[in-house]
């Protein structure tokens, strides 16, 4: 479980969101690439899990994120 600080500046959240999601399409290249009789069973399990794990940390940033934006109030 990826622990967030919401209070973290901006630049460090998106480079946490660029890190995840980049990974994230690597393991997912690496299934697009591949065919099925390469991996066993459990391998693939493995892939599929490392990709949903890394989708929901970035989904969770991401709410950090529009929660912080969102609640800012704009000056006129």
């Amino acid at each position: 479980m990826l622990l967030i600080d919401s209070a973290a500046p901006l630049r460090d959240l998106h480079a946490c969101l660029r890190e995840r999601l980049n990974a994230a399409l690597e393991h997912l290249n690496l299934m697009a690439c591949s065919s099925l009789p390469d991996f066993a069973e459990r391998d693939l399990n493995n892939v599929t899990n490392t990709a949903r794990i890394l989708v929901q940390d970035v989904s969770d940033v991401f709410r950090v994120i529009e929660h912080r934006g969102f609640d800012t109030p704009h000056s006129a």
